[in-house]
């Protein structure tokens, strides 16, 4: 079962972002934002994720890094294939994930989500250890902040049509 202790769970590995800065009201935790990421695109385990959620990325390592070389973003939590947890912000802070967005009359979901990256691509299939991660992951933060509910868990997709596709098709949404 995994705890949370001053906004850190404890299970994770945490690998700290400096991207991230004070929500306007650290007891708005309201939503719950799932997203995917592959560095490179639809290429999985390595460092870079990480490297990039730390503004380390070296856009010499694929051509792809270069379109990204000037991105500062991040997110509370990434889930691996393996369904290995990485937290890199406190989740009483605003991480950069959602960008321009808006749900149930809200716009800038930062202010008030929570990011879950999950590390995969639009059209492939995420692992049975991710969606244990993830449900796990769910649970402890739905029982630490009031405001959330299975009812607050939504898709990058779902806060910026248009802009943004993930977690994507083949993400299992019944599974949660």
């Amino acid at each position: 079962m995994l705890t949370l202790t001053n906004h850190w769970v404890d299970q994770a590995r945490k690998v700290p972002s400096p991207n991230f800065n004070a929500r306007p009201d650290p007891e708005d935790i309201a939503l719950v934002v799932i997203h995917n990421i592959s560095l490179p695109p639809e290429q999985f385990g390595g460092p870079y994720v990480e490297a990039f959620f730390q503004n380390r990325l070296d856009p010499s390592g694929h051509p792809y890094f270069q379109e990204i070389r000037d991105l500062k973003v991040s997110s509370h939590f990434l889930i691996r294939r393996d369904g290995e947890l990485v937290q890199f912000v406190a989740c009483d802070r605003r991480a950069w994930h959602a960008g321009v967005s808006h749900w149930r009359g809200r716009d800038n979901c930062n202010d008030f989500a929570l990011g879950i990256e999950l590390e995969g691509a639009d059209h492939i299939p995420f692992e049975d250890a991710q969606y244990h991660s993830l449900r796990a992951l769910l649970d402890v933060l739905i029982a630490h902040y009031p405001r959330l509910s299975n009812d607050t868990i939504t898709g990058h997709e779902h806060i910026a049509p248009g802009r943004k596709t993930d977690p994507g098709p083949a993400f299992d949404w019944a599974r949660l």
